[in-house]
């Protein structure tokens, strides 16, 4: 009977073979130093991080099938349209415009012949409270708190009713209410 043979020694990398730490660093670097450019020409160039605007015209159009539209004007350029909705509802029609303001924040604009006693709840939410009044040269408009972090002010009028929503400054939704024509 012949000796069992003697298991073989594993191979083992020389020293210079194995992989040293710097070889992840550039591996990665690499990957990362593409990654980089292509975001920040996406963000310089090609302002990816602005909001995507819409124009509201041909939904403000349909609305004033309805009802007479108050149209915002003289407001600055940092006031940016990003949603336009017209559609009828059961008692009645409501346009949405939404806005990004000069903070960054959101703004809804909702004119509507939805009657407030439906229309404002929805719109500020069923806990709203009323917490002032904001005067403007063509309208007097109730504050409410409403859903956490929101304010609205809320115009009601004979044919229609106006809320402006948001969740940021009052000043904000106060030159948005005072823009309406």
């Amino acid at each position: 009977m012949e000796p069992a043979p003697a298991p073989a020694e594993p191979a083992r990398l020389k020293p210079r073979e194995a992989r040293r730490p710097r070889d992840m660093i550039f591996s990665l670097l690499v990957l990362l130093v593409p990654i980089a450019l292509l975001l920040t020409f996406y963000r310089v160039v090609l302002n990816g991080d602005e909001p995507i605007t819409k124009d509201p015209t041909s939904a403000i159009q349909l609305a004033s099938r309805e009802f007479t539209v108050a149209e915002p004007t003289g407001l600055s350029e940092d006031w940016r349209v990003t949603s336009a909705n017209f559609q009828r509802v059961e008692g009645g029609a409501t346009l949405r415009i939404g806005y990004v303001d000069p903070d960054d924040d959101p703004v809804l604009l909702v004119q509507s012949t939805v009657p407030a006693e439906t229309l404002v709840p929805a719109e500020v939410g069923k806990d709203g409270k009323r917490i002032g009044a904001f005067r403007t040269d063509a309208r007097t408009w109730l504050v409410y708190s409403g859903r956490p972090g929101e304010t609205s002010l809320v115009a009601t009028e004979q044919n229609r009713t106006v809320v402006v929503v948001g969740s940021t400054d009052r000043k904000n939704l106060e030159t948005l209410a005072g823009s309406l024509s």
